[in-house]
């Protein structure tokens, strides 16, 4: 399966992967080599944990690259009256009767913390495509599911003001 993510997804990806193999790679590496010349490394902790930190690295690099190999780069628009990428929708949950809101981003920029969910999330997939006054029905497992009534969408664009995923 591939991510969609958007043009922006990928540039900020690039960004990070150019960052971390020409200053933090080099960076990891001289520490690896000041804390290999300590002596002892079977008890050397500062060489073990430059260790671990590169291997970090090392797999954040592989990531950022399968993810920009692999991802399907997708369209943010849509139209005024429906809800798409980048949009905050303001939604009233009958079965707590209570309003809430919520902006949906492509998966790698998620951060439920934040009230920014994935469009593939159950709350994200449902709202997609819908418009205000729509009565939907939110399917987060086979056993539960619950309605929701779209209250407001406001429409957002995709830019670089949401950070991409660390991990």
């Amino acid at each position: 399966m591939y991510d969609e993510l958007t043009s922006v997804d990928i540039k900020k990806m690039k960004e990070e992967l150019e960052y971390r193999i020409t200053v933090v790679r080099p960076e990891i590496l001289e520490d690896v080599k000041l804390a290999r010349s300590h002596g002892d490394l079977s008890e050397n902790a500062e060489y073990h944990a430059a260790k671990r930190e590169r291997g970090k690295n090392e797999s954040r690099i592989r990531y950022l690259r399968n993810m920009i190999k692999t991802a399907v780069i997708i369209d943010a628009k849509s139209s005024d009256d429906t809800v798409g990428l980048f949009d905050t929708v303001t939604y009233y949950v009958e079965e707590d009767d209570c309003e809430e809101q919520v902006r949906i981003v492509t998966t790698l920029r998620r951060d439920p913390f934040q009230n920014i969910i994935s469009k593939e999330s159950p709350l994200g997939s449902a709202l997609m495509g819908r418009k205000v006054g729509d009565r939907v029905s939110v399917t987060v497992n086979d056993n539960y599911s619950y309605f929701i009534v779209i209250r407001s969408i406001e429409k957002g664009q995709d830019d670089d003001s949401l950070e991409i995923r660390k991990y």
